[in-house]
């Protein structure tokens, strides 16, 4: 581990044990049903409620109005595993912002957000993510080609009912774990790049939802 991180970590250890001396371990307008999580879902936050348990590992903070993650979070909260963003007002993700060289996230829903872009390096090298969940975002329009580069452990990606009107192919190649991918809902337009996607998905059939509702791609 880097020697700065391990200071860092080390001081906020201090911190936290301070905290709990005093009895502050659960952000005010969340509940902490267990030691390791916070359930902040349906507060009307505008903002991370913080400072959240040093070792929480699920962290519930849908339906809200969160417009903005600190590009330091994963790198404060190291042991955090699953991670819920659903129905908030997130409209960009920085590089780098959901990832860190020692990330234990398994499970990160970003669904029902304002997100337009997914950028080439938004999830670094997070090798221990296993669900990824990006649906029910209107206004996403563009993935970059190395937008999941890095997601080696990844099993499920949900791409649907965006606003996607074509997607890099590459960008998903780097997916060699993939199980299920999920596309239905977006407004597909028939071109080149499209060719290549559905050939893509033709060869690996396999990981589309098998329901009939599911499964069905429109192409405009």
């Amino acid at each position: 581990m880097y020697p700065c991180i391990t200071r860092l970590q080390t001081i906020l250890a201090l911190l936290y044990s301070t905290m709990l001396s005093r009895g502050h371990t659960c952000p005010s307008r969340c509940l902490c049903p267990d030691h390791h999580t916070v359930d902040c879902s349906g507060r009307a936050l505008t903002h991370l409620p913080g400072p959240f348990p040093l070792n929480v590992r699920r962290l519930l903070l849908a339906n809200n109005w969160i417009s903005w993650i600190p590009s330091d979070f994963l790198l404060l909260y190291s042991d955090l595993v699953y991670l819920d963003l659903r129905n908030n007002s997130l409209s960009q993700l920085e590089p780098g912002t959901l990832s860190t060289p020692f990330s234990r996230l398994v499970f990160l829903d970003l669904g029902g957000n304002n997100l337009t872009e997914i950028p080439s390096g938004s999830f670094g090298e997070s090798r221990s993510l296993i669900k990824l969940r990006l649906g029910d975002n209107p206004y996403l329009s563009a993935v970059g080609p190395r937008a999941f580069q890095g997601l080696s452990s990844l099993r499920e990606l949900g791409l649907e009912r965006n606003g996607l009107s074509d997607l890099d192919v590459g960008a998903l190649e780097p997916l060699a774990s993939l199980r299920t991918l999920r596309l239905e809902g977006n407004p597909w337009a028939c071109s080149c790049r499209f060719a290549k996607l559905f050939a893509w998905l033709t060869e690996h059939r396999d990981k589309l939802p098998t329901g009939e509702e599911d499964s069905h791609v429109t192409v405009m």
